[in-house]
């Protein structure tokens, strides 16, 4: 049963609609596109000044030392505390501001904020600037109804997450805003649909193998090594002998879609030989590159994913000593999960009864988000992702964010707050 102080919170939030969409149209119009990194400032100073007008104490925290930083593209995070009455850790809200490129097949405005049959349209509507909406406007809402929370409460907009969140919450954990001290919980509003609550993601690892072959003229190639064709046979030796592996592992994390749930190996880029464009030259090519993107399971441990692909590159180079690659590490992430116990759970499951009237279900996400930069660097095992938009959307030309799922998952934030901090 929700108590006076929980129902004048929501009442608020009703209220809040109409500034809550307006504030959603603000962020869609600060075209924070990644990459390179545009609009970082801009997008920080207007959620900054947002908290600033509820009494939060805001700073601008810049990865200066990350390798995308730059003048024209600096890497600006925004983060806002309000004190509690007492001295408990706090409810840490945290959304990307960054957003990925337009793309093609657009038919209104990417970045205009159209709002129509109760959508707000925009590329970030849906991942992740409603979120970030519902988030803010919960806090506001909390502020305006006088609740006085025991513990304090943290809102962060952060950079880079769609390129991995390396200057974005990762520099917030590495520099100390994000601890076990100072963090009772994390709350990610990502699009996951506004009834469900994401517990974890999958982990990541993207690897390059360049294959080097010997150039020699293109009309005597009996005199050269071609490196794609070397690419090629290993690509079908993944083909033959991993991929049917991998096809049969499967994770008990609720992974959604169900197709994730096993695990997976994808080719992100491949590049070799002469240029695609232009006037080429008649040369074997000696040189080939694919980027792979491994996704792997919580029952996998890493040390045995690597060891499989090693293994492959051992295996063909005993069997053709003409066979010669180079395997570098781009990118390891974790698996994590919180688990289905854990207060921010068990608050977010009570406030999505409360406010939908339907049981909470619980997914985990086919690929990573910033939660990884919680636990893995910040050291804080209690998060989640949960907030309004559907994930199917995220990334497609036409991205929206329903106005009522925001508001929805505005009111499900602010009772989780609530009963997470104490009032």
């Amino acid at each position: 049963m929700l108590t006076s102080a929980e129902r004048r919170v929501l009442g608020q939030i009703d209220r809040f609609r109409d500034e809550m969409v307006g504030f959603l149209q603000s962020l869609i119009r600060i075209p924070t596109i990644n990459p390179p990194g545009e609009n970082y400032d801009p997008c920080a100073r207007l959620i900054g000044d947002f908290l600033s007008n509820l009494h939060y104490d805001v700073s601008y925290i810049v990865a200066e030392d990350h390798p995308d930083h730059s003048v024209d593209f600096p890497r600006v995070n925004v983060l806002g505390r309000l004190e509690g009455s007492g001295a408990g850790p706090a409810v840490h809200l945290n959304g990307h501001t960054d957003v990925v490129p337009a793309g093609e097949g657009w038919t209104v405005d990417p970045f205009g904020g159209t709002v129509k049959d109760g959508r707000v349209y925009g590329r970030g509507a849906c991942d992740m600037k409603g979120g970030i909406a519902s988030a803010l406007f919960a806090a506001a809402a909390l502020r305006d109804s006088g609740v006085d929370l025991f513990g304090a409460l943290e809102f962060s907009g952060t950079v880079d997450e769609e390129s991995g969140g390396f200057a974005g919450m990762a520099h917030l954990a590495e520099e100390g805003f994000i601890t076990p001290e100072k963090t009772a919980c994390v709350i990610i509003p990502e699009p996951l649909n506004v009834d469900r609550i994401c517990l974890g993601h999958r982990g990541v690892y993207w690897f390059e193998i360049e294959t080097l072959g010997r150039i020699a003229h293109g009309s005597m190639p009996f005199l050269g090594s071609n490196a794609i064709d070397m690419m090629g046979s290993l690509i079908d030796r993944i083909d033959r002998s991993l991929r049917p592996e991998l096809a049969r592992r499967h994770t008990s994390m609720p992974v959604e879609p169900p197709g994730a749930r096993q695990a997976t190996l994808n080719i992100n880029g491949i590049f070799g030989g002469q240029p695609q464009h232009g006037v080429g030259s008649p040369c074997v090519a000696d040189r080939c590159a694919a980027v792979f993107d491994r996704r792997f399971l919580i029952e996998e441990p890493i040390a045995d994913v690597k060891f499989e692909i090693n293994a492959i590159l051992d295996e063909m180079r005993s069997a053709d000593p003409d066979f010669q690659a180079e395997l570098k590490e781009l990118m390891v992430v974790e698996p994590v999960e919180t688990a289905r116990d854990a207060d921010v759970v068990l608050a977010a499951t009570g406030a999505i009864q409360d406010v939908l009237n339907t049981p909470a279900s619980y997914i985990a996400s086919p690929g990573t988000y910033d939660h990884k930069h919680v636990v893995n660097i910040g050291g804080v095992s209690q998060c989640i992702a949960y907030g309004p938009g559907m994930l199917d959307l995220a990334h497609q030309p036409d991205e929206y964010c329903e106005i009522e799922h925001m508001v929805q998952s505005s009111k499900v934030i602010a009772l989780s707050i609530m009963r997470l901090s104490g009032t």
